[in-house]
């Protein structure tokens, strides 16, 4: 069985996790803890040598890294990733957009704010400019929605899984999602959208 080798806490864990649930794919989930030094340790590096998760292993044994990665290997074939090549391009597009303008900035100013290990590292400074860089992928998010239903054409993606996955727990960072409704809205449209789970979820 396809073996995926995350945290319950990250989420770009949580993407493959929610990915698979839509799509009604078994797996088994192996917690493999970085808080802990689980992804450091030599059998986690031997099968991922870059030492993060999350990380798929398939039924064959071969390996694939990177949230996004996974979730475009996953999705191949499925309603999750556009067939139009514009649409297909435009999911390409938002998935850069999350990890080089949004994660950086919206995901680690929450871990910042609640991992211990992290604390030190939460200068005045830092928190500073993840809040002001968090604040734009926010900003640029919310225009895009404002005149789209989803990110990568009218109907969901894996585009929307992506930025689903840090944006939904945006607050507990210190972003005030209100500020944009565009964005609040297209959070409860994608948890309307059918075999939605919780973060927490495992199969």
């Amino acid at each position: 069985m396809t073996i995926l080798y995350g945290m319950i806490d990250s989420g770009n864990c949580y993407k493959p996790r929610l990915l698979m649930a839509k799509l009604g794919i078994p797996f088994t989930n192996v917690e493999v803890s970085s808080h802990t030094g689980d992804t450091r340790k030599p059998d986690y590096v031997a099968k991922n040598p870059n030492a993060m998760v999350p990380l798929l292993e398939l039924d064959d044994g071969r390996r694939l890294a990177e949230s996004n990665a996974i979730l475009l290997y996953l999705a191949e074939g499925t309603r999750l990733l556009p067939a139009d090549k514009y649409e297909r391009a435009l999911a390409y597009q938002w998935l850069f957009f999350e990890q080089y303008s949004h994660e950086p900035y919206i995901a680690v100013r929450k871990a910042l704010l609640t991992f211990p290990e992290r604390a030190r590292d939460a200068t005045p400074e830092r928190l500073a400019v993840t809040l002001e860089r968090g604040n734009k992928a926010l900003s640029v998010m919310n225009k895009h929605l404002a005149g789209s239903g989803f990110f990568a054409g009218e109907a969901l993606s894996v585009a929307d899984i992506a930025l689903y996955a840090y944006t939904h727990t945006a607050e507990i960072g210190g972003f005030q999602l209100d500020a944009y409704p565009a964005v609040a809205a297209w959070l409860k449209r994608v948890e309307a959208d059918p075999g939605h789970v919780p973060m927490e979820w495992l199969p």
